[in-house]
């Protein structure tokens, strides 16, 4: 299939699939005309990589993690990597809770200020 009825498939940009592509997350064959084609598996291989970004897993994870995904073979290693990703999005989230917090003190000094009690972070 072409690259275009390829995104049809699956409701990916053609330019995103170029991208897969660069990040040696997707292959395609040329045609003589230099056409990009791909196997009717590309539509699955597309999904998981889709269902990967979506989970916050950058490229280079996905491209290490993605044939054993892909292909069903789950292995403890695998599960491992998965597991490491989680830790990674939980420190993530942990970080971004305190920059909220940070702001919301921000805010009340701001607030402070405007009700004529000075602008004071706490």
């Amino acid at each position: 299939m072409r690259i275009g009825e390829l995104a049809a498939a699956t409701g990916v940009s053609v330019r995103s699939l170029r991208y897969y592509e660069q990040q040696g997350l997707l292959a395609a064959e040329r045609s003589p005309s230099g056409q990009r084609l791909y196997p009717e598996s590309a539509v699955h291989r597309v999904r998981v990589i889709q269902q990967l970004y979506a989970a916050a897993v950058p490229s280079k994870s996905i491209r290490e993690m993605l044939p054993h995904v892909v292909d069903g073979q789950a292995t403890p290693e695998l599960l491992d990597r998965l597991a490491a990703e989680g830790d990674r999005i939980d420190g993530r989230i942990g970080e971004l809770e305190s920059a909220r917090a940070r702001l919301g003190d921000v805010m009340v000094a701001v607030e402070n200020s405007l009700t004529g009690r000075g602008c004071q972070a706490q």
